[in-house]
């Protein structure tokens, strides 16, 4: 016979870290009692049987959670994101199999915060292809340090991962992007001053208010003008890569080397003389 998990799910705790404690007190099953609550849920619909088996399992999903804190995103969120892969998980698990729920419940814990990451995080969404998602989870682990990698790295990783030199380049560049927080952390140092200690009033005085538009419409329309100044390629290189779409994506360096056939080395020298051209434009406005 079974025991019954008696603690019940919070409805609110103060911390994530109270959260934690709460997951780690929850007994593990036992492979026995797992089978049992399995059965009871595969063969009968049983919803407490359902309940023990998340219940057990959410130290696990922390755990996995944890490996991804490095995206930028909460581990709050990484974590509940992961809850939904284990509640799928559970409703798919068949006993019968031979296989321990751990190890059918971690791909689909995975998969829900890889899904999670790639829709919410804070770096440019490159990831549109099952290898550049690979790569796009991968290539930390991949990488020997912190320094970063070498033309020689850069070809045995883009080997490894069927993925472009050009696009693991890209990838890491992206990835090496940091954060600043807006109110720096609980820091009493004086010397110490994060955005928010300087950041101006938005409430300005209608003088500055009315320069500030004239001064934008200016730049709007020189913006145009230092576009309608382009040749055709370049002009359409910059749309692809600054001025996004509908769907909020922009061109890659590679897929514009794809659509010109050149290198995307050639293509990023492009963008560069373009842009060098467009500021002196611009600059005459300021």
């Amino acid at each position: 016979m079974t025991h019954t998990l008696s603690l019940p799910i919070p409805t609110s705790v103060g911390s994530i870290d109270q959260y934690i404690q709460f997951a780690n007190r929850i007994p593990l099953l036992t492979e026995q009692e797992e089978k049992t609550y399995a059965h009871r849920l595969h063969d009968d619909g049983d919803v407490e049987a359902a309940r023990a088996l998340v219940l057990s399992h959410l130290r696990l999903v922390v755990a996995i959670a944890r490996g991804y804190l490095g995206y930028g995103l909460p581990h709050a969120d990484l974590i509940q994101e992961g809850n939904l892969g284990l509640m799928k998980a559970v409703k798919r698990f068949d006993p019968r199999r031979g296989v321990r729920l751990v190890s059918f419940a971690i791909h689909w814990i995975k998969a829900e915060i890889h899904e999670y990451i790639l829709k919410n995080a804070r770096l440019v969404k490159v990831a549109t292809t099952k290898a550049q998602r690979k790569l796009f989870f991968n290539l930390r682990s991949l990488k020997k340090d912190r320094n970063a990698l070498s033309p020689d790295d850069v070809s045995a990783v883009a080997a490894q991962l069927g993925v472009k030199p050009e696009e693991v380049v890209e990838m890491e560049t992206r990835l090496g992007g940091q954060d600043v927080p807006l109110d720096g952390g609980r820091d009493d140092d004086d010397e110490h001053f994060a955005p928010i200690a300087y950041l101006r009033d938005p409430a300005a005085e209608p003088s500055e208010l009315l320069a500030n538009a004239e001064q934008a419409q200016l730049q709007s329309d020189g913006l145009v003008n230092a576009m309608a100044a382009l040749d055709e390629r370049s002009r359409h290189i910059i749309s692809a890569r600054w001025l996004t779409g509908d769907d909020g994506k922009a061109a890659t360096l590679h897929e514009l080397a794809d659509e010109y056939g050149v290198s995307a080395e050639r293509i990023r020298q492009i963008e560069a003389k373009a842009l060098k051209q467009m500021r002196g434009e611009l600059a005459a406005l300021a």
